[in-house]
């Protein structure tokens, strides 16, 4: 009882409000493209992509501009040079990705290293800054997942069937290679937009492990979207106020949250039966 009003009282906080919001709108976000890029194979692109945007951020420093400016266009651009590349490459698709990511990330903090006056934190950018988080981060969260639901219902049909049969999509008549794409550059721009909040070392965590703890104990398609954004969004609020309650790093905690979920997920039963498209 007696510590009721202590939460209380960082609830009321401005910067602890805009916090909770940017994980609520994060964790959804990841949460609903996670759920078909998990079932795609695409949960390591994600992860190459959060490691390589702090080039991104690099390239923003050196310009002199806000890394944010530069980090959505970068990605979106190394998202499809990368998809590129995966297609004309001989070489297997996570060894690829592998050397992408690594190099990337190397040369970025080289790069950082070298940079006079630069006033960041590179453990804030790895691990992000989910306190810092402004009104205009907010509304770009907030916008950015308003345009994601709509480009989803708009393709809902064509989007389950390139994640369950892209043979059967092909047949159905769905271009499959142009949503493809258009389906990896929209993850790009997610993942760039979340960086500041999560982190470049833990945005692959917000895509995959609330997608696979909701695979675990889904059955159908939409239940399996709907589940995976509602795990995302919750254990990123759960883990803020833990992280405020006990004065944690707030990415890290959110991310044991998501860790917890999936074990309970895992304790409840693996369903290995395919998806029902109902």
């Amino acid at each position: 009882m007696s510590e009721a009003p202590a939460l209380t009282s960082l609830l009321q906080l401005p910067f602890l409000q805009r916090a909770l919001l940017a994980g609520l709108l994060s964790g959804c976000l990841g949460g609903v493209l996670g759920s078909f890029a998990v079932l795609r194979q695409l949960s390591f692109f994600s992860d190459a992509l959060g490691h390589s945007a702090l080039l991104g951020i690099t390239l923003g420093v050196l310009l002199g501009v806000n890394p944010t400016l530069v980090l959505i266009p970068f990605a979106v651009l190394f998202a499809l040079g990368v998809h590129e590349l995966v297609q004309r490459s001989l070489l297997p698709a996570d060894s690829l990705l592998n050397i992408i990511y690594s190099s990337s990330l190397a040369l970025a903090v080289v790069a950082l290293s070298l940079v006079r006056g630069y006033g960041g934190s590179l453990q804030q950018l790895l691990f992000g800054d989910i306190l810092g988080v402004s009104w205009l981060d907010l509304g770009l969260l907030a916008l950015l997942l308003l345009a994601v639901s709509v480009y989803l219902l708009l393709t809902w049909r064509s989007q389950i069937l390139l994640t369950i049969d892209e043979a059967l999509a092909r047949s159905r008549g769905v271009a499959a290679g142009w949503q493809r794409l258009l389906f990896v550059v929209v993850l790009a721009v997610v993942v760039a937009t979340s960086i500041k909040a999560v982190g470049v070392l833990l945005i692959s965590a917000f895509v995959v492990i609330p997608a696979c703890a909701s695979r675990l104990i889904s059955r159908r398609f939409s239940t399996h979207v709907a589940l995976s954004a509602g795990l995302g969004a919750g254990s990123a609020v759960l883990g803020l106020l833990a992280s405020a309650w006990f004065n944690l790093p707030s990415g890290p905690s959110v991310v044991l949250v998501q860790l917890l979920g999936f074990l309970v997920a895992l304790a409840l039963g693996l369903r290995r039966s395919p998806l029902s498209a109902v």
